[in-house]
């Protein structure tokens, strides 16, 4: 396992290779990454555009759950997150997992991402085809 696990919040878009890149190794058989993408719906509303604000810590808030889900697990994990205007289909949240076996990457990916969504204050604002537009999170 790498000795610093990647976990950033970023403004431009997510690098994808360098997150699987951050995770690969030869020892692992599965790599599993989750891809958290700005959708054009919620509740029933039509959604035209997000915009994502972090606190000034938050990129101490990803690390802390990588690191400590990596620590928990003993499998290479890695996270970033973007902050920003973002469209429909751009990706908000990138996560990989290693693992020697399927079932150890898939659990972990999950954790992972709960616990980004739970622990992570980042806040969204949802803008509605409507016009109107909401806070997420705070």
């Amino acid at each position: 396992m790498s000795a610093a696990p990647l976990a950033h919040i970023v403004v431009e878009p997510i690098d994808e290779a360098q997150i699987r890149a951050a995770v690969d190794a030869a020892d692992c058989g599965a790599l599993v990454m989750f891809h958290g993408i700005v959708r054009d719906h919620d509740g029933g509303r039509g959604v035209n555009a997000l915009d994502y604000r972090a606190h000034p810590d938050a990129e101490r808030f990803i690390a802390d759950c990588v690191a400590s889900e990596s620590e928990r697990t003993g499998l290479r994990l890695a996270a970033v997150h973007r902050i920003g205007s973002l469209a429909i289909g751009d990706a908000a949240l990138v996560a990989a997992a290693a693992a020697p076996h399927r079932a150890e990457a898939f659990a972990a990916i999950e954790r992972l991402v709960e616990r980004i969504k739970q622990e992570v204050p980042i806040w969204k604002r949802q803008h509605f085809g409507d016009g109107a537009s909401e806070w997420v999170g705070l």
